[in-house]
């Protein structure tokens, strides 16, 4: 779904999954359009998605075939991405669906336009970061033992609430520069490094995006020197404000 004053021009080819046609725009009301694409069902049918969907890489390709066409109407006030493999019997089928949905659009319209999604992750890598550090002992007693594996886990604990603080904190200050802001579960995403502390994406407007990327690259250098690696992506049409 697409929401615009005029008529939008995709910015780049208007070619999507392979093997479908030419993606053009319906009208469903004024200043909202869906774009589509014939697909054959031969390649697109239920049971041809099915064998696909066991292919990695055939489901990679239309992934980024998809992610294309909806990015090429990024410049549009609103864009609202339906999920890969949307099929509909005929464009008739497809607008009634839409016009089902008005008041969920609508809401969802109000909510992203001229709005992008941005992502940040951060990471640990665990041989940088910052702990308490205490001098080895050489002392091979059973006691000593003890204390050392004493010393190794309360330093993992200090590392662990360090850790959470230092994400809680970020998170609170890159969601004051945003609009809205959702957390994905990441402590069990592990990175070459170290775990994944934060899976995190922010609806920014427009006019601030250059604010916010300045804003996460100052944070970014400050977690550095204490080991934590962030990476930001995007702008992203907004996948995961569009739902209510």
């Amino acid at each position: 779904m697409i929401a615009a004053p005029s008529r939008p021009r995709a910015l780049r080819a208007r070619r999507g999954l392979a093997g479908t046609g030419s993606v053009r725009l319906l009208d469903v009301e004024v200043g909202m359009f869906l774009a589509v694409a014939d697909a054959p069902p031969d390649r697109y049918g239920e049971d041809a998605i099915a064998r696909g969907l066991r292919d990695l890489e055939w489901v990679s390709r239309a992934a980024i075939a998809h992610e294309a066409v909806i990015e090429s109407f990024g410049a549009a006030r609103a864009v609202l991405p339906m999920k890969l493999f949307t099929i509909f019997s005929s464009d008739e089928r497809a607008l009634a669906h839409v016009h089902g949905e008005r008041a969920r659009i609508a809401a969802a319209v109000k909510r992203v336009a001229n709005h992008q999604e941005w992502g940040v992750r951060v990471a640990l890598d665990r041989s940088r970061a910052t702990g308490t550090r205490r001098r080895p002992s050489h002392d091979a007693s059973g006691t000593a033992y003890l204390r050392r594996k004493k010393v190794q886990r309360d330093a993992a604990i200090e590392r662990a609430e360090h850790a959470r603080d230092t994400i809680a904190h970020l998170y609170d200050r890159l969601s004051a520069r945003a609009s809205d802001s959702t957390r994905r579960s990441a402590g069990e995403l592990p990175t070459a490094s170290g775990p994944l502390l934060l899976d995190a994406a922010f609806l920014v407007p427009r006019s601030r995006a250059k604010a916010f990327q300045a804003v996460v690259g100052r944070e970014a250098r400050k977690l550095a020197g204490r080991g934590y690696g962030l990476t930001l992506s995007g702008p992203w049409p907004p996948y995961s404000f569009v739902q209510d």
